[in-house]
């Protein structure tokens, strides 16, 4: 039984969306911190920058959803979970999902979610409360459900494959990020010492 149709490009093209999407915001964010690229093209304006990487950011992530519907589209058909479960664990999943990843952007705001301290723009303390006191990277963890949802609810197994490859890109992401990010504010302490 081939539970994973391995010939068709949609596939390979939700992988290299999955893929692209964070290294290209750490690769820009990464290289405004350094090198103010973004900022300076736009006359010293890092917050209007801000807003146009979260635009980009934003545009690319409608790109990957869209090429992963396709994928799951294009791939074969198998009851994943039992009837009585089929609506409502990848509803339940979708849900907890989008409430992770929107009440983090709340949480945060744009210049937050879309890397605006690589730009300069530093919150003046560390978000804490929901849902960041419930999972630790709640809006990779909400989207990384939402794939799952996906998958479930179209009951293609390909997308359970592209799941784990949405986790895996974002638990490789983190890596960069997170001590980055760590950086980024140890050295604004250092400077108001």
């Amino acid at each position: 039984m081939n539970w994973i149709d391995w010939t068709q490009t949609s596939l390979y093209l939700s992988f290299f969306s999955i893929a692209f999407n964070p290294t290209f915001w750490n690769i820009v964010a990464q290289n405004e911190y350094k090198n103010k690229t973004i900022t300076r093209a736009l006359r010293g304006n890092g917050r209007l920058g801000c807003y146009g990487l979260a635009l980009t950011i934003f545009s690319l992530g409608m790109i990957r959803d869209t090429l992963y519907s396709r994928a799951l589209e294009d791939q074969p058909h198998y009851s994943l979970l039992p009837p009585s479960l089929s609506t409502v664990v990848p509803a339940l999943l979708f849900v907890i999902g989008q409430t992770f990843v929107l009440t983090s952007t709340w949480a945060l705001g744009i210049t937050g979610t879309f890397l605006g301290d690589y730009f300069g723009i530093l919150m003046d303390h560390r978000v804490e409360g929901f849902p960041f006191n419930v999972v630790e990277n709640p809006m990779y963890v909400g989207s990384t459900m939402c794939f799952a949802a996906g998958a479930l609810w179209k009951e293609r197994p390909a997308g359970l494959v592209i799941t784990l490859f949405v986790h895996l890109a974002y638990t490789i992401a983190l890596r960069y990020e997170g001590p980055f990010t760590t950086m980024i504010y140890a050295n604004r302490d250092k400077r108001q010492e």
